[in-house]
């Protein structure tokens, strides 16, 4: 039991260090290549409007 919660906690640690790396890529792009990226991720469904 003991494999699987470090495992869990290795996977929570890769996906918060994943999203850091992303949000600050995020950070340096244009308003032109957010909107290309936000209409590429909406029409893939990875983007819900609410």
């Amino acid at each position: 039991m003991s494999n699987f919660l470090s495992y869990t906690q290795t996977d929570e640690f890769r996906r918060e260090e994943l999203i850091r790396i992303i949000e600050h890529s995020l950070e340096k792009l244009t308003l032109q290549e957010l909107e290309a990226l936000y209409y590429d991720m909406s029409t893939k469904n990875y983007i819900n409007d609410y």
